[in-house]
């Protein structure tokens, strides 16, 4: 399988959506309840292409997966951190598409002089049907470690899940 990696465009919104519609629907992988419109979620995208990357990844001309980074916190001061997001279509997971996705986004946030990428992952001490530990163990797997976590916060699937803040930082913290 060849598999390039891309900016995304408006035109994809509808593929994106495919792939992310199931991450809300049948997990707590993301807390969002309600599956947004195309043209809600091709606004999202826009927004966030505004100042960020937002990538494909595509097997043979197919989408098959996307990251992006978007805005951590709404003041000057976090302008040189990220939190970032990665979807990869339920068939062709752990076959190292949300590496390839990661490392693009990664250097494309260096380019910026983004210095910390940051990633918000549901998190339970039991791995269930609605929630595997994999984006843990790839998170850490790329170096990431964690620095917060929130117990209980979020409620999805008739359950209590806690969220947990993994941290990579990717460039030099200057004073000065």
């Amino acid at each position: 399988m060849n598999i390039t990696i891309r900016t995304a465009s408006p035109a994809d919104a509808g593929r994106l959506l495919t792939i992310y519609a199931p991450y809300i629907s049948d997990t707590v992988i993301t807390f969002e309840y309600d599956v947004p419109t195309e043209e809600q979620f091709r606004q999202r995208m826009a927004k966030v292409q505004q100042r960020y990357p937002w990538l494909v990844a595509e097997a043979d001309g197919e989408i098959i997966g996307y990251a992006y980074a978007s805005q951590f916190k709404d003041r000057a001061a976090y302008d040189w951190a990220v939190e970032t997001s990665i979807y990869v279509e339920k068939g062709h997971r752990h076959a190292g598409v949300g590496r390839l996705l990661h490392d693009a986004l990664e250097q494309a946030l260096r380019r910026q002089g983004i210095l910390n990428m940051n990633a918000c992952l549901a998190y339970s001490e039991h791995e269930d049907e609605y929630l595997p530990t994999d984006s843990l163990h790839f998170h850490r797997s790329l170096g990431y470690e964690q620095v917060a976590h929130f117990h209980k916060c979020g409620r999805k699937c008739g359950r209590w899940y806690d969220m947990i803040w993994m941290e990579k930082l990717i460039g030099d913290h200057q004073n000065g």
